[in-house]
């Protein structure tokens, strides 16, 4: 017999099953307010940004951009690695720790879930636009057609096509299925005709009954085992398009595990930064607690040890390896054109994130807050790093070429932050951004105990 009477709970307060509803729904049902619409103006603006710079590379071609030769990969697949790599936290927390048994995923679960289908939904925007002529993206698909034209199998680039939009579906069936108990009690609240039907159409008939929640828990956890290789193989594949090629700098078989950690890296400081709002504006404190963000900081330290010592091992790997060019790759880029990119991803990604040892800045929400932010900023130079700086400089020092962004460029890259947070803030208000049943399964008295003691 073990005993959980000293057991801490996931939520603070002791809250009863009703007051979790109510602080739940309560972004959905109440009136918007001003600093929502504050909000919604900002990221609009930005969504508004990116579109005309969209519309610019439509009529005009990627020549708007800064590529050039031998930089044929720019800001479109920097970002493109980028956002893909932001939606890993979300299959990590609601399948990994789900399996795991991790409670303290239950109050950031379906936030991180939604993250992710945001995120890779963004990073699918880059590639499409990047092949030039993106009315023609069906081509990528392999389907009989009048042109008798097959896609290339062998080309890691068409591997991304088949593993993110794999992960792109699993990532929103999953986070479909777990909204179905929280869409019904969104339907026995509703009182509008429209919303109830609404709600009826998409909680499938849910009735709370101990039938429907025996195939819940199992699809859910089938979904679980389902997604969970993919949080590994899709970066993985990703790390392909570089890792395959002869490039130096690129051709290095430490690329599938090293953006794997960087991924989940950046992806739980981007669901920590935006969760911290979440948590003050609505009064989930005790239900997204400082304990909960605390661990996903000792997340954070892990994952960027990884990547710290990735870092080394690629310096390492070029020395040991006696090989000029590989060797001068890496010089380059912590001595080159290219420097002051390469310290901005080590001081954000490697340095910055050690003060996550100290448990004071660990459970500090100003602190916390701002290292996430760096940690985003570093990865996203991590990207830029590898794709500009081993493009610039080759193996024929006269094609050699330094790579300047375009106020396009700049653009396309605020308006894929104002099209992610748009879709974030709307998720906020139409959907509940905690999973109800959930944070109800973790408080206290919700498992059968006698006398303190948990006889299962």
């Amino acid at each position: 017999m073990i005993d959980y009477s000293r057991e801490l709970s996931v939520v603070e307060g002791k809250p009863s099953l009703r007051s979790v509803n109510e602080t739940i729904i309560a972004p959905i049902e109440k009136k918007v307010d001003r600093k929502y619409y504050i909000a919604l103006s900002i990221t609009l603006t930005l969504l508004g940004i990116g579109a005309f710079c969209l519309l610019i590379t439509f009529l005009n071609g990627i020549g708007m951009w800064g590529n050039n030769q031998p930089v044929g990969w720019g800001f479109d697949i920097t970002n493109f690695v980028f956002w893909v790599g932001i939606g890993h936290a979300g299959t990590l927390i609601s399948a990994i720790l789900f399996l795991f048994r991790q409670k303290w995923r239950t109050g950031i679960a379906r936030f991180a879930e939604g993250m992710t289908i945001f995120a890779v939904m963004t990073a699918g925007i880059f590639p499409l636009i990047h092949v030039g002529r993106p009315w023609l993206a069906t081509y990528l698909l392999p389907y009989p057609n009048q042109h008798g034209i097959w896609v290339n199998f062998i080309s890691p680039l068409l591997w991304d096509v088949f593993a993110v939009s794999t992960y792109f579906t699993v990532s929103l069936i999953f986070w479909y299925i777990g909204l179905i108990p929280d869409l019904a009690t969104l339907r026995d609240r509703a009182t509008g005709k429209i919303k109830k039907i609404t709600y009826s159409v998409f909680s499938l008939g849910w009735r709370h009954s101990n039938r429907h929640w025996h195939h819940y828990e199992m699809v859910y956890l089938i979904l679980a085992g389902f997604a969970t290789p993919l949080v590994l193989s899709v970066h993985t594949i990703v790390s392909f398009d570089f890792a395959t090629s002869v490039l130096p700098g690129w051709h290095a078989t430490i690329f599938p595990p090293y953006f794997v950690a960087g991924a989940v890296f950046s992806g739980f400081a981007m669901v920590q930064n935006v969760l911290i709002f979440v948590r003050k504006i609505f009064n989930f404190e005790h239900i997204i607690t400082i304990d909960t963000l605390e661990k996903m900081n000792k997340v954070i330290i892990l994952t960027g040890s990884m990547v710290g010592y990735a870092y080394g091992m690629e310096f390492f790997m070029a020395w040991y390896s006696g090989n000029p060019v590989e060797q001068f790759v890496f010089v380059n880029r912590a001595f080159g054109p290219y420097a002051w990119a390469y310290w901005i991803m080590i001081s954000c990604n490697v340095i910055f994130p050690q003060l996550f040892w100290i448990k004071k800045i660990r459970r500090s929400i100003p602190a916390m807050f701002v290292l996430g932010i760096l940690v985003n900023v570093g990865m996203w130079f991590e990207r830029f790093v590898i794709v500009v700086s081993t493009l610039s400089r080759d193996y024929l020092p006269s094609s050699w070429h330094y790579f300047t962004p375009t106020l396009v460029d700049l653009g396309l890259l605020a308006g894929s932050f104002g099209f992610f947070f748009t879709w974030i803030l709307l998720f906020i208000k139409g959907l509940p951004v905690v999973s109800i049943a959930e944070v109800k399964a973790v408080l206290d008295g919700a498992q059968p105990h006698h006398n303190g003691v948990n006889h299962d």
